[in-house]
């Protein structure tokens, strides 16, 4: 076992603990955090099965920033089609054999990183262009941003540009999962990749970044515009009237 793979199994066995640890502790803090207010954005669904189609139609096609801003939903909804692709493609080096799933999309995925960069590259733009955006800016947004854009740099960089041993850096995340620590390619753009994606993993579960899990506990989505049928109560008022 080299150094170099010994330390970089240790950073991604910290940076795999503390996403998963960080992400479940705020989703515990978002499902106990009161919601005393009928506060559904209008207009808004009846039923929960509204709802339900309401949640999907976010998920899948960001409705309400397509209302809002139809350039910030081209350059948003591209950034995350590119990397929901990007994704999917990377778990080729966690699975032996591939689901065919996987297989189909090794093509697209390859190219949808061109895609990625670019939705960044317009979302990044409109932060210095837009003057409302570019006033409530903050560096953490900037710095957000350079750091998903140098992922997506270093990676297309190692797919057209210069290539790394890809059955190499597969054999290594396959032994990470079974806690057996292989041989690591010294490539420097691979371990400039893989100390980026590491970072992210850090900075998601404390940043705003976590907006995706984020968005199925936000009231202003998540209730029906029921409050003439149903009174609305918290759970801590609802466990007093019951006292």
């Amino acid at each position: 076992m080299s150094p170099l793979a010994a330390a970089y199994a240790a950073l991604f066995y910290a940076a795999f603990a503390f996403l998963v640890v960080g992400v479940g502790l705020k989703l515990r803090s978002y499902a106990g955090t009161p919601a005393p207010l009928k506060i559904p954005t209008t207009p808004a669904p009846l039923t929960r099965g509204g709802v339900a189609l309401r949640m999907a139609r976010e998920v899948c096609v960001f409705e309400s920033l397509f209302r809002s801003s139809k350039w910030t939903w081209i350059f948003g909804w591209t950034f995350h089609a590119a990397l929901l692709l990007v994704l999917l493609r990377h778990l080729r080096y966690f699975q032996q054999p591939v689901w065919a799933p996987i297989v189909l999309v090794q093509a697209p995925g390859a190219y949808a990183g061109f895609a990625l960069v670019a939705g960044l590259a317009g979302l990044w733009a409109r932060r210095f262009l837009v003057d409302r955006v570019r006033y409530i800016s903050t560096p953490s947004d900037h710095l957000h941003l350079a750091l998903l854009m140098a992922i997506g740099l270093s990676g297309l960089a190692m797919r057209f540009v210069a290539r790394t041993d890809v059955l190499a850096v597969k054999a290594y995340m396959l032994g990470l999962m079974r806690f057996e620590i292989g041989p690591l390619p010294a490539d420097p753009l691979l371990l400039l990749h893989l100390t980026l994606v590491a970072t992210l993993m850090f900075v998601f579960p404390i940043s705003k970044l976590l907006h995706a899990p984020g968005l199925f506990f936000s009231p202003t989505r998540n209730q029906a515009d029921n409050a003439r049928e149903q009174r609305h109560l918290a759970g801590w008022a609802a466990a007093l009237e019951r006292k």
